[in-house]
């Protein structure tokens, strides 16, 4: 059987492997890697693929699949907050940069028309690169993933009037009004459709797949649903990538979601690799040389007109500076629809054929630089912002944190469900603390409520407001590993003696943290290990202070060990983190607890468990090193020091013994 484009596919995965292999050899991502092989497979050298077609059609599932797994990620509460960003944000950041492309175009000599149609080229972004590299860095939470996300969805909404525009700018265009009535009325049906069959059918149809307990019924459902849907919304004028995207959105309802997304992930990839190909294919080197001075300007004119223009959408939804810069470079690039623009740009004589290969190999550059912006966003942000005029404006967003006074308190940085919780924790424990959050939104909706404000922890004027030279403890509790580095940064000069905990998502960035200054770095990669290890323990009837004392040992000896890596200076710290499996704990004498109205003498907590007791905490006051006639009393906080099997094995002594445990150890 013959399949000649079997041949061109088999060739560009092995070209990408090797050059995939020396592109993270040089630490380079493996998008460039895939935008390389495109180039190298190219008609300007290897010239590989002989139907181009093939490999765009593939590509261009490829996107909408990226779309429908995001639209799957996204939950009802996500997709509610993105609405303002979305159409707020996506319209400012298009209308303003048609705007200023049309003026520039027109001081260049384009008629009004060209400079529309040009302004329509830049304002598309690349939602495939951008929304891709998010997810490998983990930054799709962050701020800037939201607005990014937001004004990508809104630029694929306005894809359809945009290929509209085309016939209308270029006086081709032919609508009737009985044809517009129509036009409208077919999308006001299909969508009617699809919502019936979203709230009514879906789930159905979803059980009855699961009830199957056949993987592959389920594959095929996802992907009929995907495809279908995206064929839909290409059906009325829009573009494949929204329809995937509504398809995730509804799917994302359903309860087997997690099972869908699992199933989809492997074609996803397979398919965006191949648009990565396809995209380094459409560069003409020959032509690429021979206006090498031109082409490069037009680049770094593109990049810096793209991300200033792309600011203001940002910032008039309350964001700091910072977010805005970091947002402006990610969204700095050519999207992947506006090759279909200019094609069609191209055959109504909006542009000749010079423009068309200039605007391709500008495209080309923009998306290879992708990566590099990404990375190198929040530094040239905070050197940007080093000294901002906008210092004054969040000086008055947390003006009513420096009025509190506020000293020895916790100050919480990022107001997710994790600083949720330990606001309430410690207002409960009487602790006082002070709340950032960068989030306009959530600022709003828990001010008065919560001593919460407004602000950007990177800037050192915040935080000096929120009282960091008197704080105690400071908690980073954000999804942005470069802010979370800057903020520790800034802290620890700002405050060499506050205890800084942190929160990371990955074990490799605990070193670096620590580095900077960090005392406690809390990976959700290692946390997570401990507690799948904690509940498959339970399910096997281990004894709780088994696992308790084998996950004390794992924390001790993963912190201890990344402590020792990031310090060759030897602290009390790390002296008593050395010891072998040694610690420091904090145990409340409960009312049942026998230790009340006993003295240190007669406890036993030397001869029987092996602890020392270094200080006890009564009524506010801290009586160091007790002696032995000290008498203990309900509520006292007693401060142990031994090894960590002692410290967990003590634990029923202060607590005092409980009826229901002492009935579930008959039963058992």
């Amino acid at each position: 059987m013959d399949v000649p484009f079997l041949y061109e596919f088999v060739i560009l995965f092995l070209l990408s492997i090797v050059v995939t292999i020396v592109c993270n050899r040089l630490k380079l991502p493996a998008t460039g890697g895939f935008l390389l092989t495109g180039v190298l497979c190219g008609p300007s050298l290897l010239g590989v693929v002989s139907n181009n077609e093939v490999i765009d059609q593939v590509a261009e599932i490829g996107v909408a699949m990226l779309l429908f797994t995001i639209g799957m990620e996204l939950s009802g509460d996500a997709l509610s907050r993105l609405k303002r960003p979305v159409f707020l944000g996506g319209t400012l950041q298009i209308g303003l940069t048609v705007l200023a492309v049309t003026g520039i175009a027109l001081l260049y000599g384009t008629t009004l028309q060209q400079g529309i149609f040009w302004g329509c080229l830049v304002s598309l972004s690349s939602s495939a690169i951008v929304l891709r590299i998010m997810q490998e860095k983990g930054t799709s939470n962050t701020p800037t993933g939201r607005l990014a996300l937001a004004i990508l969805v809104f630029q694929d909404i306005m894809v359809a009037p945009m290929l509209l525009s085309v016939s209308l700018l270029a006086g081709t265009l032919e609508l009737s009004f009985e044809k517009a009535f129509f036009s409208i009325l077919w999308v006001v049906l299909a969508f009617g459709g699809v919502l019936l069959f979203a709230y009514f059918g879906l789930n159905r149809l979803m059980e009855a797949v699961m009830r199957t307990r056949t993987r592959e019924i389920l594959l095929l459902t996802t992907l009929g649903l995907c495809l279908g849907m995206a064929l839909l919304t290409s059906a009325l004028g829009l573009s494949l990538s929204l329809g995937a995207f509504m398809a995730g959105l509804l799917l994302a309802r359903s309860q087997y979601s997690m099972s869908v997304i699992s199933g989809i992930l492997p074609y996803r990839d397979v398919f965006m690799s191949l648009f990565f190909i396809s995209v380094g294919m459409i560069l003409n080197l020959e032509y690429f040389f021979q206006h090498f001075i031109l082409i490069i300007c037009s680049t770094l004119i593109f990049v810096a007109v793209k991300s200033v223009l792309t600011l203001p959408a940002v910032i008039i939804q309350g964001y700091p500076l910072r977010t805005a810069i970091i947002t402006g470079l990610t969204l700095a690039q050519v999207g992947e629809f506006s090759f279909v623009l200019a094609a069609q740009g191209l055959a109504a004589a909006l542009f000749n054929m010079s423009n068309y290969q200039t605007f391709l190999a500008v495209s080309v550059l923009t998306m290879m630089l992708t990566p590099g912006l990404i990375a190198i966003a929040p530094k040239v942000a905070n050197m940007l912002t080093k000294h901002s005029p906008q210092r004054h404006k969040e000086n008055k967003a947390i003006e009513p944190a420096r009025n509190k006074e506020l000293e020895d308190h916790l100050i919480i940085v990022g107001f997710g469900i994790s600083g949720k919780h330990l606001a309430h924790v410690a207002k409960e424990s009487g602790i006082p603390y002070t709340i950032l959050e960068m989030n306009p939104e959530t600022v709003n909706r828990y001010r008065g409520k919560e001593p919460i404000s407004h602000g950007d922890a990177t800037q050192p004027i915040v935080l000096e407001h929120l009282g960091i030279e008197k704080a105690r403890v400071m908690a980073i509790i954000i999804s942005d590993p470069a802010a979370v580095r800057a903020i520790t940064i800034e802290a620890r000069r700002l405050n060499p003696n506050v205890y800084i905990v942190a929160r990371t998502r990955f074990v490799t960035e605990i070193l670096p943290l620590h580095r900077l200054g960090a005392n406690d770095v809390i990976a959700e990669e290692f946390e997570s290990s401990i507690e799948v290890f904690s509940h498959v323990l339970t399910q096997y009837l281990v004894p709780r202070q088994d696992i308790e004392s084998y996950a004390a040992h794992l924390r001790k000896a993963n912190y201890r060990m990344i402590r020792r890596l990031s310090s060759s200076v030897d602290s009390l710290d790390e002296v008593v983190g050395r010891l072998p499996d040694m610690g420091v704990q904090a145990m409340r004498i409960g009312p049942e607890s026998s230790l009340v109205g006993q003295s240190l003498a007669n406890c036993g907590l030397r001869p029987i468990y092996g602890l020392t007791v270094v200080g006890v905490l009564r009524h506010g006051e801290v009586s160091a090193s007790p002696g032995p006639d000290f008498l203990f009393e309900e509520d006292d906080i007693v401060y142990l020091f031994g090894s960590t099997d002692k410290l967990l094995a003590v634990k029923p002594l202060f607590t005092g013994p409980h009826k229901s445990e002492s009935k579930e150890s008959i039963v058992v």
